[in-house]
């Protein structure tokens, strides 16, 4: 009877500890602008880590087709957080709507614009784009930005070419191969899988480096982060605060760790079958990581320089850039754990 009810009391006591564990942790909703880019790992990552958890927060990760759609979901109210590329943040400012973002993952964009192996032949600049169909992960994404921006720095106007939605994973790779498309702008894993498959694939411009982000935009240039309306962050700054730490720890896991042990906590859909073709576009993508998780100033001012080019419209707006981002949950982050530099 004794044993009994100690079992009864022990799983009550259980029951307890987990009701209240639940009850502590705050949920929020993450739009990830396609989970399976490795430009998006640190996103999925903590996760994988249980870092979220760790920081308090009952994180549901949403993947989506693109930063645009990721930026849709919160904007209309079903996702609380971006996971995506900062110059969303730029780009709506001239439209008057505030986003900030609060924590950066990615010091380079990581995008690459490659020709589909069909088209070796005759695309072999990108002044032979005009007229041509070229596929982003979804129109009005950050991969949409940056071939519009591409052509007019090289003197084609944008509007000549047909912008298709081709996703970032094996329906980008798969548009590629069957020819649906003559060019695309990619990120890893799938350049490395589509030239594990074309060795002689054409790579007309790459971010996916320090050197290659600096001749392409004169400036480093800051990928992925996290964000979200300024009136959110304003509001939430706990779970903002919770979900910097969180970012911090994982991107301080990532440094600390190989490519091997990283791919090994990732989800097995994401990896895929190849995993020699993952692990090296992982290897290529790490260097891409922020050790800091702040956000350079110049990197964002060098974001509007680039769509003042390709947009009048931003161009005009007279934005200040530095409403649309902050380095204080960073900062905080570090005056409490020291795990930012």
């Amino acid at each position: 009877m004794k044993n009994t009810i100690a079992r009864l009391a022990g799983a009550l006591l259980a029951l307890t500890l987990t009701t209240s564990l639940a009850a502590a942790q705050t949920k929020i909703t993450v739009a990830v602008g396609g989970g399976a880019c490795l430009c998006y790992l640190p996103t999925v990552l903590a996760k994988q880590l249980g870092e979220y958890e760790k920081a308090g927060l009952n994180v549901d990760l949403v993947d989506l087709k693109g930063g645009s759609d990721a930026l849709k979901a919160v904007l209309g109210g079903s996702a609380d957080v971006v996971s995506g590329y900062f110059d969303h943040c730029v780009n709506l400012a001239a439209k008057k709507q505030e986003l900030q973002a609060f924590v950066v993952y990615d010091r380079y964009p990581g995008l690459v614009l490659v020709v589909a192996p069909s088209h070796t032949a005759d695309i072999k600049s990108i002044k032979d784009l005009a007229g041509k169909k070229v596929g982003v992960s979804a129109p009005g994404s950050s991969t949409d930005f940056f071939l519009k921006y591409l052509l007019k720095k090289n003197g084609i106007d944008p509007a000549g070419t047909a912008v298709i939605g081709v996703g970032l994973g094996a329906t980008a790779v798969a548009a590629m191969e069957q020819g649906q498309i003559d060019a695309a702008v990619m990120l890893d894993p799938s350049v490395t899988v589509l030239k594990g498959s074309h060795p002689d694939l054409r790579i007309l411009s790459d971010t996916r480096t320090q050197k290659d982000t600096l001749e392409t935009f004169g400036g480093e240039y800051p990928g992925g982060a996290l964000y979200s309306t300024a009136a959110w962050v304003a509001g939430h700054e706990k779970e903002v605060q919770a979900l910097t730490n969180a970012m911090l720890s994982t991107l301080a896991w990532i440094h600390s760790h190989s490519p091997e042990e990283i791919m090994a906590k990732m989800p097995e859909e994401m990896v895929g079958k190849n995993k020699g073709l993952y692990l090296a576009a992982l290897k290529n993508t790490i260097p891409m990581f922020s050790e800091t998780g702040k956000m350079d100033p110049k990197g964002a001012d060098a974001v509007l320089a680039v769509f003042s080019v390709g947009s009048p419209e931003v161009a005009n707006a007279k934005i200040d850039v530095s409403k649309t981002f902050t380095n204080k949950f960073v900062e905080q982050a570090k005056k409490t754990t020291g795990s930012a530099k």
